[in-house]
């Protein structure tokens, strides 16, 4: 599946780093992706869209090549979907049409967007250093992303603690910790690598702890890195509702590619005599 679509995802890769990420990790890794579905659709002169998704989770949906794509795709999931997650426009187009088909609302539950880095700019000097966390802060390191699950309002905590293991014992990802005098003050995940670029996130600060520059520099030190270690791009994704975060990853080098969004489906409401 991932072969027969290698060429609409990589027509954008940083569009699709989500998509090409969980298909490197599932590969890699399967125990964190134990079931991946995945739908094609071909013409004549090949792939021209498709969709993926990691049941019971939402659609993930690629940008289509040519006008009606989205159509053939909403055609052929024939199961019950959650939401779908895309970028724009395909992605509200894919869900109008859903929704027009199973008679069901859409709304949109998340507003992002993706950012893509090829040079960092150096943030101010924050105190405090980098080590890469070890098996021996997992249960730091999970408290951090369950911390952040909460806030976003992603509550797979069993999805969640798969990724913390797996990016532990992966070589491609893991979790950047920010330490100021021996404490973990704030922390940013990479992982999902494509084949030029890899994610960053999530970034984590305690409440407490925020408006110090924390955050800014684990992300800009984890972005340092991976770029040392020959990634031609590093991705992220921001909540379009917090401006601040928004102003902070510009200043350090990371370029708007595209808004993306979250659109759940839910039932109609009975009607009323």
């Amino acid at each position: 599946m991932g072969d027969a679509l290698e060429g609409v995802l990589l027509a954008d890769e940083p569009r699709h780093n989500l998509p090409l990420g969980l298909l490197a990790t599932a590969q890699a890794q399967p125990e964190v992706y134990p079931d991946v579905v995945g739908w094609v659709v071909r013409e004549r002169n090949g792939v021209v869209g498709g969709a993926l998704r990691t049941p019971p989770h939402n659609l993930i949906l690629l940008r289509p090549a040519r006008d009606g794509v989205l159509e053939a795709v909403a055609d052929s999931v024939d199961i019950e979907l959650p939401g779908v997650v895309g970028a724009v426009p395909e992605v509200d187009a894919f869900a109008a049409a859903w929704a027009r088909r199973h008679e069901l609302d859409a709304t949109t539950k998340v507003e992002q967007r993706i950012y893509a880095l090829r040079e960092l700019e150096a943030p101010r000097h924050v105190r405090g250093e980098l080590r890469l966390a070890g098996p021996r802060d997992r249960s730091l390191v999970l408290e951090r992303f369950l911390a952040f699950g909460e806030e976003i309002g992603e509550h797979d905590d069993e999805q969640l603690e798969r990724s913390v293991d797996a990016r532990l014992a992966s070589d491609d990802a893991g979790v950047g910790l920010w330490l100021l005098d021996g404490e973990v003050v704030s922390i940013a995940g990479f992982g999902g690598p494509t084949p030029n670029g890899i994610r960053i996130g999530p970034v984590h600060t305690p409440g407490p702890l925020r408006g110090r520059g924390y955050g800014t520099a684990v992300t800009a030190a984890v972005t340092r890195l991976q770029l040392d270690r020959g990634r031609r791009f590093c991705f992220l994704y921001t909540d379009l509702a917090n401006p601040t975060s928004n102003a902070i990853y510009q200043r350090l080098g990371y370029e708007p590619v595209c808004d993306s969004r979250l659109v759940a489906f839910t039932a109609r409401p009975a009607a009323t005599a």
